[in-house]
């Protein structure tokens, strides 16, 4: 790396005559003058901050970045994935086999529809599903295999093909952490049936909240938009809140001020005045009124900057991954292990650590940071509510007291990093765990062969595993009808 000028005021403000050091924050990272400017218009233009043609505009926009056909617009992501599954006809009586960790929207999401979500745990190489373990569970209830592409790390994508088209499941992608990583030079969202992306203001791209589901399958496209009608608008109040939490959040995390305004931010407690992500209902596993709605003309705007400027964000955050790797590797931490035709675009970049908490310490002066994943289903009151067992998903457990994620986004600068990794070393979090190694992973072979293990399109299939006739019963993919939003 290009050395820098020495400096001793490098990356802090003097302020009174002091010296104010930087702190990055999670979140803010991503958004930029032209999205604050493009937010401010729409708070000045109540007439057109609900509906208006940003929303196609956005959409269009979306589906050419990923490379599909039609992306559909949502409220949140969490939206987008239950109007999958109710458009591919998924409910009561169903499964839908949910890697862990995740969030607690997305099992709520599977909950929703009345089908029952069945857990997966994690390979802890790079926090993804277990595909062999995916396939262990299978019943003749499956309908859908999701994978979580974790940190945005892809899923082994050919595996994973390979296992839903040799069940008759549905392929489902969870690319929320995603945006913009690739396997074997593919965008993830391409290689299922659908795939839900989020634009929540943890993101790689932030409208605040927001989800935008993708899909080459023109059937499924239309059930979908049809399912977007019978959501509701947003109210304008609810718009605005949005858009003004941009505005702010933009102006609090930049890094010269984070020093003061998280402390403000903490200090304000329970009397928090923005909209937060998740209601109270969802983390306790039940559904919130008014859960299906659509996303606004305004978000819709911001979501187009952003897109704009999304090849420097990706390009930014590999470097800063890659970096935060090049100091940490060499000091015997457990670091993520992508599949080797996977290139990742970190949202986040994750880390092993002994003890979390005194590096949440050391490094709290500098960098506020993710705790992704604390739970197997993050900020769940209680996994239980949702299903989950503990003990069927240790991995995931583990990962969960466990794992601390280092920011990536645009206001992280390289020197940033070096700090930052810099005090993760001084917390002496340097041994790769004990037992903490990743199931060996099961043999794949490719035969067009009729007589061989594969599905009957030629596909990849796990060998050594059961075939398909292990599993009686089971019901065909099938393209459903467009759900009530009722």
């Amino acid at each position: 790396m290009t050395s820098q000028t020495a400096d001793p005021t490098r990356g802090r403000r003097r302020r009174g005559g002091r010296l104010l050091p930087r702190r990055n924050a999670m979140l803010g990272g991503t958004t930029t003058a032209r999205d604050v400017a493009t937010a401010l218009w729409y708070l000045m233009s109540p007439g057109a901050i609900v509906a208006g043609p940003a929303v196609e505009s956005y959409e269009h926009s979306f589906a050419a970045k990923v490379g599909v056909r039609h992306a559909i617009s949502f409220a949140a992501g969490r939206v987008g994935l239950y109007g999958i599954l109710r458009c591919l006809d998924i409910g009561p009586g169903d499964e839908v086999l949910v890697p862990v960790p995740t969030h607690v929207v997305v099992a709520n999401a599977v909950r929703y529809t009345g089908a029952r979500p069945v857990y997966v745990d994690c390979d802890l190489s790079n926090y993804c599903i277990d595909l062999e373990q995916a396939e262990e569970r299978l019943t003749s209830r499956t309908r859908a295999l999701l994978v979580q592409h974790t940190f945005g790390i892809p899923v082994d994508m050919e595996k994973a093909r390979a296992l839903a088209d040799g069940y008759g499941v549905h392929l489902i992608e969870d690319c929320v952490h995603a945006l913009g990583s690739t396997f074997s030079g593919r965008q993830v969202g391409t290689f299922g049936r659908a795939a839900v992306f989020s634009t929540e203001e943890t993101k790689t791209v932030s409208t605040t909240m927001g989800g935008m589901v993708a899909t080459d399958d023109d059937q499924l496209a239309s059930q979908l938009y049809a399912f977007q009608r019978q959501c509701r608008p947003p109210a304008a109040y609810e718009a605005a809140r949005y858009l003004l939490k941009l505005v702010i959040y933009h102006a609090l995390t930049e890094p010269s001020a984070h020093v003061l305004s998280r402390a403000a931010y903490e200090f304000g407690g329970r009397h928090y005045p923005l909209p937060r992500p998740t209601q109270a209902a969802e983390l306790r596993g039940e559904r919130p009124a008014g859960f299906i709605k659509r996303l606004s003309n305004g978000q819709a705007a911001v979501g187009v900057t952003q897109l704009a400027a999304l090849d420097a964000n990706l390009g930014h955050r590999h470097r800063i991954a890659q970096h935060y790797r090049g100091i940490l590797a060499p000091r015997g931490f457990r670091l993520p292990e992508p599949p080797l035709a996977a290139r990742p675009a970190y949202v986040r970049y994750p880390v092993w650590v002994d003890d979390r908490p005194t590096v949440q310490r050391a490094i709290g002066s500098r960098a506020v940071l993710g705790t992704w994943f604390t739970s197997v289903l993050e900020e769940a009151v209680d996994p239980g509510n949702c299903g989950y067992v503990p003990g069927t998903c240790p991995r995931a457990e583990e990962a969960a007291r466990h794992l601390v994620n280092l920011p990536t986004h645009p206001r992280v600068t390289m020197r940033d990093a070096e700090e930052i990794a810099a005090r993760v070393i001084s917390a002496g979090q340097r041994q790769v765990p004990a037992g903490a190694a990743t199931r060996p992973q099961a043999a794949y072979r490719y035969s067009a062969s009729p007589t061989a293990r594969q599905s009957s399109s030629g596909a990849w299939r796990i060998t050594g595993l059961r075939s398909r006739a292990a599993v009686p019963g089971r019901p065909g993919p099938g393209p459903g009808s467009a759900p009530s939003a009722e």
